[in-house]
């Protein structure tokens, strides 16, 4: 999490700047305050929400799939509902932490799972007319935000992968709900089961890593997100005031 803070001129003085001894490149005059000087921006580190996250996807997901499998009786179609808010709760939280972290993929990817789960219990539990249609909806354009966040979470290789998972689960269970077809189901169901096993499989990784400082089992990061992981604090600071909650607009 990133703080602002800016200090006042009285109380912080410094010393003659470029701008003061009129050698600097801006416009202002000696009588102008250092902003840059009189500005502390303090980082306040985290613990990762991820495998919570994860650990919700993978739950939910296995609870899901058992009733679309018929592991569960259809008659249960409430309790399997009323199970979901937990995961509304839970990612809902990982999600705002993640933004706190400033991980703006983790973030978005958690919430829209919060509201998915949220729509689903809600639809699920109260029975109302239509309401596989409407989820069906749902699904399938939540299958494209999950092929859509794939795109941009290549780097972070063990989330591509869920994604690349989600996407194709999502949609099978969209059309399921949409045209009734009874096979479809299972294929969603078999699907949330195989999504289920790769989200407990991160939530573990992550949960490893973070314990030992290293990556145990495989998780895949590359480029910008490995740097993340091994640069050093400079590198990790790079531009940080062209960063959301620091610039002055999103």
């Amino acid at each position: 999490m990133v703080a602002v803070v800016t200090e006042d001129e009285h109380v912080h003085k410094p010393g003659p700047t470029a701008a003061d001894t009129g050698t600097g490149t801006g416009t202002g005059t000696g009588t102008e305050p250092n902003l840059h000087a009189m500005t502390r921006i303090t980082m306040r580190p985290i613990a990762s929400p991820m495998p919570l996250g994860f650990f919700m996807v993978a739950i939910t997901s296995a609870v899901a799939s058992s009733h679309q499998l018929g592991l569960i009786d259809s008659v249960h179609r409430q309790a399997v509902a009323l199970t979901f808010f937990s995961a509304f709760v839970l990612q809902l939280l990982v999600s705002i932490l993640a933004f706190g972290a400033r991980d703006v993929i983790a973030a978005t990817l958690m919430g829209g799972f919060a509201g998915a789960w949220l729509a689903n219990g809600l639809v699920t539990a109260s029975g109302a007319p239509g309401g596989a249609q409407v989820l069906g909806v749902l699904n399938l354009v939540f299958s494209v935000f999950a092929a859509l966040m794939a795109s941009v979470a290549r780097p972070k290789r063990v989330l591509w992968v869920l994604l690349m998972i989600a996407a194709p689960r999502y949609f099978v269970a969209g059309l399921h709900g949409v045209s009734g077809v009874a096979w479809l189901g299972y294929v969603s169901g078999a699907l949330g089961m195989l999504l289920a096993a790769v989200a407990m499989y991160s939530a573990h990784a992550l949960l490893l890593e973070e314990l030992r400082g290293r990556e145990v089992l495989w998780i895949g990061r590359s480029g910008p997100v490995r740097d993340a992981m091994h640069a050093d604090l400079t590198s990790q600071l790079h531009r940080l005031e062209q960063q959301a909650g620091v610039r002055r607009t999103l």
